[in-house]
């Protein structure tokens, strides 16, 4: 029979560290053990634990039937003596001794390894950023040669090594904005999903907000990405934007790169995330100026009033109330399309924020200015 410390890593819950009884998947993709990931939501987090990026409200735990089913059966069967890890040292120095030869085998081994123990383990990533290895990583970020998919797997490792705070502003000063924002524009693969992932990672620290809106082509690459990206590109294009924009000059650099009609156009195809941003764009007067102009608009917000998630209604609620602060007309237009109706409805939400917004539209609604 196996004892506790023969089973795999990832039998164990990143919370706990203990062998998983009940494993579940967040929304984000990584798996907990129900009563570890249940406090941490109780406890009023809407982040993942290890990528610390938002999570689905409400929140969504999806039972992982094979990985329990593997658990269980796991002490039924002998195994081998595990391997033991790599020596992480050795990982490093390879990677930073490959970083200028065209081994490219040994390139795509070290950044593989590398993921993998960083991804749960502090210490590694404390250690790969005072090796040095973060100057031969970002070579490969801005590597040519993508037919093993060198420059996905080295942003994998970035975005690791960008989950402590410690970190992001170091690895801003070491120049990851501009291999970063360089994968976003010209990316193969995955890469310019994990590259807008990557931003928004860094871009948690409110000064690395500024750095990266004022880097060139940052917003812009984003915005782009929204324009003909995948889904999974667009969604994480998204994401970046709500964050950096909570930064008031990146809402005006936004607006100025025509955020809003491409945020419109995601919205109308179903996108949540960017009525969060069109909401963090309405903030400002240059993006409620830009957003009154698209007649359409009230009708895409009033549809996610009547079918979106919390976070949806939430956002969609302060757009329409900064807009109709801002415009006689749109309020009037939002009166005969039934808002005030729909907000008195949702004056019985759950959702205390809904709840929130919902009576702040309805005074706005009645002809209160808000404080813009």
């Amino acid at each position: 029979m196996a004892t506790s410390t023969q089973f795999p890593d990832d039998f164990r819950c990143p919370i706990s560290l203990e062998i998983m009884s009940d494993p579940v998947i967040l929304s984000s993709g990584h798996t907990f053990d129900r009563s570890s990931i249940q406090r941490w939501v109780d406890s009023g987090h809407r982040t993942c634990p290890i990528t610390n990026l938002p999570i689905s409200d409400p929140v969504s735990l999806i039972p992982n039937h094979a990985l329990r089913s593997l658990i269980s059966n796991y002490t039924l069967v002998s195994f081998p003596k595990p391997l033991a890890y790599p020596d992480p040292q050795s990982l490093i120095q390879t990677l930073i001794a490959s970083s200028s030869s065209s081994n490219l085998d040994s390139k795509l081994n070290s950044l593989d390894q590398l993921s993998k123990l960083s991804k749960r383990d502090l210490a590694i990533r404390r250690k790969l950023t005072e090796s040095g290895a973060v100057s031969a990583l970002l070579n490969c970020v801005n590597s040519d040669d993508d037919s093993g998919g060198l420059q996905e797997k080295a942003l994998h490792l970035l975005l690791n090594l960008s989950l402590d705070d410690d970190n992001k502003v170091g690895l801003v000063a070491e120049g990851v904005v501009g291999r970063v924002v360089s994968a976003l524009r010209r990316g193969a693969g995955d890469s310019r999903a994990v590259a807008a992932t990557v931003l928004t990672s860094l871009a948690v620290v409110e000064v690395n907000k500024a750095t990266i809106g004022a880097y060139p082509d940052a917003i812009q690459g984003l915005i782009s990405l929204l324009w003909g990206g995948s889904g999974r590109e667009r969604k994480e294009a998204a994401t970046a934007l709500y964050t950096l924009c909570s930064f008031p000059d990146n809402r005006v650099r936004a607006v100025e790169n025509q955020a809003v009609p491409v945020l419109i156009k995601n919205a109308n195809s179903g996108l949540e995330r960017s009525v969060e941003v069109l909401g963090i764009l309405a903030k400002c007067r240059e993006g409620r100026h830009e957003m009154i102009k698209y007649c359409g608009l009230l009708d895409v917000l009033i549809k996610f009033l009547k079918n979106g998630s919390s976070r949806a209604v939430q956002y969609a609620l302060l757009t329409i109330s900064l807009l109709c602060s801002y415009n006689e007309r749109m309020r009037v237009l939002a009166v005969r399309e039934g808002v005030f109706e729909i907000s008195v409805g949702l004056l019985e939400d759950d959702n205390e924020k809904v709840r929130r917004n919902a009576n702040s539209l309805i005074q706005v609604l009645q002809g209160k200015r808000l404080s813009l």
